[in-house]
């Protein structure tokens, strides 16, 4: 990671395996950066990106705070 980047990327995939990890962080008062590189090109007129995959940022002083949640939800995955 260069020191220079203020976020970390936490998650990438399906818009459904993430808003469970979305809802959890809005509890604690963090708001993630979602990228949806494919709806964004919709609307752009030009479609890139892989449907219905998301990518979550969070600010880099956030990354403390909202570890344990983040640990949690990708064990949660695994099963």
């Amino acid at each position: 990671m260069n020191k220079d980047e203020k976020t970390t990327r936490i998650f990438t995939g399906s818009a459904i395996e993430a808003q469970p990890l979305i809802n959890s962080l809005n509890e604690i008062d963090i708001n993630p950066i979602i990228r949806d590189d494919h709806q964004s090109g919709i609307t752009s007129g030009f479609a890139t990106g892989v449907p219905g995959q998301i990518r979550i940022y969070i600010r880099n002083e956030e990354l403390t705070i909202a570890q344990s949640i983040i640990d949690d939800h990708l064990k949660l995955l695994e099963n």
